[in-house]
């Protein structure tokens, strides 16, 4: 390779995974090339559009990054469409953030987060429902980018804890087939006071569901598709600004 071109790893993801059936691919580009250069190769080889690229998100390795931002040889760029709700050693799963494939075990983690200074334990155990706008639904299927997705469950402990002053914040989000009824993302929040609790678990699942590269594919009794995520927030969607 000349000393003017870089070679980088492509990842794509949800329902952007067409971009890249393989799952990953390498494509070499001049050096100086920027995240919005890449896209537009990938739209002149017709892998996909620009419309189909305005509301993703891209991540250079694996951090949320500007489209102006400029690449280097050996770069890992992923696309990431707006987000449904074995790791990295540096990116460790602990007993309270974690991602799994095994059923959740929601008693467990209220009993791990559990100390004597607090005064509440807020949860949210959200479920696997048996239908989406009337469509019956039989299974769901949760993929995620795994080592980014970790490193954004602790930082959301980490904002929750400084933001709100609550003691501590556990979740713990499972990926694979779920059934009806089972539960997919659970979250404790430990605190002194009931307030702070409540807010911050509402904000943490509410960011979650925004800022977290996991997806979902329904699988409904008459077809299946990926579920339409939340937009993403206006500094990590779009042209760069």
């Amino acid at each position: 390779m000349s000393s003017t071109a870089i070679r980088v790893r492509l990842l794509a993801f949800g329902a952007l995974k067409t971009i890249i059936p393989a799952g990953a691919d390498w494509r070499d580009l001049t050096s100086g090339a920027s995240v919005a250069d890449l896209l537009a190769l990938l739209c002149r080889e017709g892998l996909t559009n620009a419309g189909a690229l305005q509301s993703a998100a891209i991540a250079v390795n694996q951090q949320y990054s500007p489209r102006s931002c400029i690449l280097q040889d050996g770069d890992e760029v992923a696309i990431l469409p707006p987000v449904s709700g074995g790791l990295d050693a540096a990116v460790p799963s602990t007993p309270l953030i974690a991602l799994v494939r095994e059923p959740i075990d929601a008693a467990a983690i209220e009993r791990a987060i559990k100390s004597g200074a607090d005064g509440a334990v807020c949860v949210f155990d959200g479920i696997v429902r048996d239908n989406t706008r009337g469509r019956q639904t039989l299974h769901l299927d949760y993929e995620a980018y795994e080592q980014m997705a970790l490193q954004q469950l602790h930082l959301l402990r980490s904002e929750a804890i400084e933001h709100f002053g609550v003691r501590d914040v556990a979740i713990v989000h499972r990926l694979g087939r779920l059934t009806v009824g089972e539960t997919s993302v659970f979250i404790a929040v430990a605190s002194a006071h009931r307030g702070a609790a409540f807010d911050a678990c509402r904000w943490v699942i509410d960011t979650l569901k925004k800022t977290v590269p996991i997806w979902k594919k329904e699988q409904f009794a008459d077809g299946a598709a990926w579920a339409d995520g939340e937009p993403f927030p206006d500094d990590l969607a779009g042209p760069a600004r």
